[in-house]
């Protein structure tokens, strides 16, 4: 099983983890909640965890526009 991490905003990939090399209590999943976990974290067909996270150009553009909190996808 890897772990791919995507931006929930603009779905670039922002990072990925190979099976051998951690295990899920090192990612701080179970410092999440279980609402969190349900939002963020989702398993493919494959047995892989997807994450969902927010790279750092989205980061910036939420920085510089706050009001674009309220829409799921802002950048086109």
């Amino acid at each position: 099983m890897d772990v791919y991490y995507h931006c929930r905003h603009c779905g670039k990939q922002v990072g990925h983890i190979r099976n051998d090399v951690f295990r899920t209590d090192q990612l701080g999943f179970d410092k999440l909640d279980p609402k969190e976990r349900t939002e963020l974290i989702h398993y493919d067909e494959n047995g892989h965890i997807n994450v969902s996270t927010i790279c750092e150009d989205c980061q910036e553009a939420l920085e510089r526009n706050p009001d674009f909190h309220q829409f799921d996808t802002f950048i086109q």
